[in-house]
């Protein structure tokens, strides 16, 4: 009697599996914008995915533990948030306080892996401190090792992928047998071939009772000891028909063998799916014999296909973007708290796609910045605290995070730059690291321009400092890389967010190699983050690389497309061209979009203006220009805004500007603001000590200057070509002396 198939039994039998603790925080259905449809997130299911190695975080206030005292066993002292020299923050809410121990709890419930591993890719033991030391009863082994968060598996999609990789193994080692058997046949040519039956396969039979069949069935075409069979002279023609038997029963065979793995294979990606698991499997090629097999020689000829040559990527514009960055965020899971959300790159990103723009460009893979990138503008410190995970890294006790608890119940460095202690540390470094990989391309001439969907956001970010949604300044770290890696000799950062980026101009504000040109939101001072006066120009060998085009004035009138074409016209592309850079890197913020509130911008740009500014730094640097996206919290806003400028870097046609727009001249407040910039700088750049005669007209009227005026140089070059001639035919020629 046979035995029960042990693989029926495997998978009758229950697996048991590591059950995950889902993040703790409160339930929130998407809370966008409404004009942003279904590309907005549901923050609950990106909240509440595990990390990387599939370690999940509970923040709750029923613990006494403080994050600080589970990661360097002392006690939290009273934290206070960063304060702007004018404001406390970019939203403009009051900052949190953080007035006892107790408000400030937090608890991090690990399954502490071992061995760690490091960023640096080398493995080391777990932390020798005794809170982490207490944790080691809960150890389960590390599942993976990529960035990529552990799949949310179900018991019957494990004990699925079991059963196929189990039955795919047995279908190998089946078509062996079969191999073999045909080859000791073909090779021993027995006079009845067909007198021991061959056995059929089927799904669910086991190795040993494949064994049991092959041990009552004849071996090489034999019969059982004891039975002698007279056998008669072979036939040729016999033995040729036999052969083509053989040849036919193998291939039906090898079909079958296939077949079933096609089904298998179709089984477990049909179950992958329903598990909410996305699996693809490659190309489909014919079955062919292993190279190990001894059928290998024979004369049955083995497929192979080519290698495909790598596929060069297009001279055309490059995307990139990463969904990982979408979970940064905070564990209150509420977009109307914290303006920089998920939802922004998520939507951004759905827009090129359903506009097409996505398939006219070619779309490159980011990757996590190194520690060591990081610190090319950051301090150690700074990059320990926000660039690795506390729990990888041997992190000196008396350098405790700056973290607070939230009036949302959150934690951040601020009211707005919050901190999520899963996932924050991947998100940023991945932003910096898709820049920087742009930036290279871009650089290198493998693209010809490029648009970074990322966040957060950057350019607030200074040396030691997080504030602002920013943590690590990428467009300053892709800038000072290229100088140290490719040796670029200028590069010109143009920022264009309605907020100055004070660390930007922080880490180049010496380097006179590096011209950064801000427009802003100014008002004296009065707008966050303070900073950003016309008169800050740069010090030392940068004096005049720091060009600050401050707009003063408040919202009576709002400054708008007139004003921002104004200063494009008369500061920003004079400049650019006298500076004449090799690479150009803009910070691009759409908070000047019209749809902001007054606290995220107030101003009234249209998205259309965004494409023409690039178009109009496209002339730069060969056309080498990279934007990265940097604030913009009005979904629709900045959708409008990073199409116009995407179209605008493949080339496409523009949408034309209004009539009205073209013929209105930028308001008073714009033109004094822009004057100061002029005579600040004037004493730095020859193109600005003539002025700009044409500074209060509209587009139309500068337009129609710039004719006249080229007009009248050409007139009277062409007047000087015909007065140099009418000289030398009225000069009369020396004549000979006589001989």
């Amino acid at each position: 009697e046979r035995r029960s198939s042990p693989l029926l039994r495997r998978k009758d039998s229950p697996i048991t599996t590591a059950k995950k603790r889902s993040l703790d925080m409160a339930d929130s259905a998407c809370n966008s914008a409404p004009g942003s449809g279904p590309s907005s997130p549901n923050n609950n299911s990106i909240s509440n995915i595990p990390n990387e190695n599939g370690v999940t975080v509970a923040v709750s206030n029923s613990m006494d533990v403080s994050l600080a005292q589970r990661l360097c066993g002392g006690e939290l002292s009273q934290l206070s948030l960063y304060t702007s020299p004018s404001l406390p923050n970019i939203t403009l809410g009051l900052p949190a306080t953080a007035t006892s121990a107790s408000n400030v709890r937090l608890s991090v419930d690990i399954l502490t892996t071992s061995p760690h591993q490091r960023d640096d890719g080398r493995c080391v033991d777990a932390l020798q401190s005794p809170s982490i030391h207490k944790l080691r009863g809960q150890h389960r082994p590390l599942g993976r090792t990529q960035s990529a968060p552990l799949p949310q598996q179900n018991a019957q999609a494990l004990q699925q992928l079991v059963v196929q990789q189990q039955h795919q193994q047995f279908l190998e080692k089946h078509k062996q047998q079969f191999q073999q058997l045909h080859i000791n046949k073909m090779m021993g040519k027995p006079s009845e071939p067909t007198g021991g039956r061959q056995h059929q396969s089927h799904p669910e039979e086991t190795e040993e009772e494949l064994r049991e069949h092959q041990a009552l069935s004849p071996q090489d075409g034999g019969f059982p000891c004891g039975i002698t069979i007279k056998q008669e002279p072979p036939d040729p023609q016999e033995n040729q028909e036999e052969d083509m038997q053989q040849e036919l029963l193998f291939r039906q065979q090898a079909m079958l063998l296939e077949q079933q793995r096609i089904h298998q294979l179709r089984n477990y990606q049909a179950s992958m799916e329903a598990a909410g698991l996305s699996i693809t499997f490659p190309g489909h090629r014919p079955l062919s014999r292993a190279q190990s097999s001894p059928a290998s020689a024979s004369s049955f000829p083995i497929s192979v296909p080519s290698p495909e040559p790598p596929t060069k990527p297009r001279f055309t514009t490059g995307l990139v973007y990463d969904s990982l960055m979408q979970k940064h965020q905070c564990m209150c899971g509420n977009t109307h708290t914290h303006p920089e959300h998920a939802g922004r790159i998520q939507s951004i990103w759905s827009r090129l796609q359903e506009t097409g723009l996505r398939g006219q460009c070619e779309c490159i893979r980011g990757r996590k910045a190194t520690l060591e990138e990081l610190q090319t503008v950051h301090s150690e410190a700074h990059v320990l605290l926000y660039g690795t995970n506390p729990l990888r890294q041997k992190l000196d006790c008396s350098v405790t995070p700056m973290l607070v608890r939230l009036p949302c119940g959150g934690v951040g460095v601020d009211s707005d730059t919050i901190w999520n202690e899963v996932h924050s540390s991947t998100a940023v470094r991945l932003a910096v690291g898709s820049v920087v990989e742009l930036v290279f391309k871009v650089a290198t001439g493998e693209l010809k321009n490029g648009f970074a969907v990322v966040r957060p956001p950057g350019h607030h970010a200074e040396q030691s400092t997080p504030m602002g949604f920013c943590y690590f300044n990428s467009v300053a770290i892709a800038a000072r890389l290229l100088q140290q890696r490719l040796n670029v000799r200028k590069i010109l950062i143009v920022d264009w967010d309605v907020h100055h980026g004070n660390g930007t101009q922080q880490a180049f504000y010496d380097d006179p190699n590096v011209l950064y040109l801000s427009l802003h939101r100014y008002d004296d001072g009065n707008f966050f983050p303070g900073s950003g006066a016309p008169d800050e120009v740069g010090s030392g060998p940068g004096v005049g690389f720091n060009v600050n085009m401050a707009f003063t004035g408040g919202l009576e009138p709002p400054m708008g497309d007139a004003e921002y074409l104004a200063a494009f016209r008369s500061v920003v592309m004079p400049i650019a061209n006298e500076f004449a850079p090799d690479v150009v890197l803009v910070s691009s913020g759409f908070d000047a979009v019209e749809g902001h509130p007054p606290p995220l911008g107030g101003y009234t740009l249209t998205s259309k203006c965004f494409g023409y500014l690039t178009r109009q730094l496209m002339a730069l640097a060969e056309g080498r220009v990279v934007l990265a996206l940097e604030g913009g919290h009005d979904l629709m806003a900045i959708c409008d805004a990073s199409e116009a400028c995407v179209s605008a870097l493949l080339g496409n046609q523009l949408d034309p500007l209004p009539q009205a727009l073209l013929e209105q001249r930028p308001n008073q407040n714009a033109v004094c603001s822009i004057e100061k910039v002029i005579e600040t700088h004037s004493k730095y750049w020859r193109s600005m000590q003539r002025g700009s005669p044409r500074l209060g007209l509209s587009v139309l009227e500068a337009q129609r200057g710039d004719s006249e005026e080229a007009e009248t140089v050409s007139a009277m070059a062409s007047l000087s070509v015909a007065n140099k001639q009418s000289r030398s035919e009225e000069e009369p020629m020396e004549e000979e002396a006589p001989l």
